[in-house]
């Protein structure tokens, strides 16, 4: 943990950073589960998300502008989510930062690489059972969404934005992954992040 911590202190002075691994396919440290840890499990150095409401989250935090990049596949009617800028929070929903959904088929109509809730879409750009990568940067007062190297969302957050502790927006924090429900099973093959 310490070192990582170095790590992601020393990338975060260098305008060009190395990308870092933040799950090592083989355990859980340097992450945080809230509500039902079951949830979350390794196969094949492979994390799988698959039960009852929980959160994963990094025990770090992220500098200013910095880009988180997942390697994930959804099966049929699931729902998950990349949350950046986020806090860790024992019970419920995470209520800071923004979460950017993963869902190729769920009831949801708010599909992948949706800001959620704020600036979705409800165009499929990929396929449930089949790899693709995710891209989320944040700059600034900024937020793009990426599936596969395309730019799917461009946020700029409003200068009148509320700035409660608990409020929805960029802010120093840490990355969380999503478990949605018991019917949904996404897998994330590496999450990885730098500094910009």
């Amino acid at each position: 943990m310490k070192n990582l911590l170095i790590l992601l202190l020393l990338a975060s002075f260098t305008s060009n950073a190395q990308w870092i691994d933040l799950f090592n396919g083989q355990d859980l440290n340097n992450w945080k589960i809230s509500e039902n840890p079951a949830s979350f499990h390794i196969e094949n150095g492979e994390l799988i998300v698959n039960g009852n409401r929980g959160h994963l989250f990094y025990n770090g935090y992220t500098p200013k502008n910095f880009e988180v990049h997942a390697r994930i596949k959804t099966y049929p009617d699931a729902n998950s989510g990349l949350y950046v800028c986020t806090a860790f929070l024992e019970n419920d929903w995470p209520k800071q930062g923004y979460e950017i959904q993963v869902n190729n088929s769920h009831t949801d109509w708010r599909r992948t690489a949706s800001v959620y809730g704020i600036q979705d879409t409800k165009e499929t750009f990929v396929k449930d059972s089949e790899w693709f990568d995710l891209n989320v940067i944040v700059q600034g007062n900024h937020i793009t969404t990426k599936i596969n190297g395309k730019t799917i969302i461009e946020f700029t957050e409003p200068e009148s934005v509320t700035k409660g502790s608990d409020a929805r927006r960029i802010q120093t924090g840490t990355i969380a992954i999503q478990a949605h429900d018991p019917n949904s099973k996404v897998v994330y093959q590496s999450i990885q992040f730098r500094s910009l």
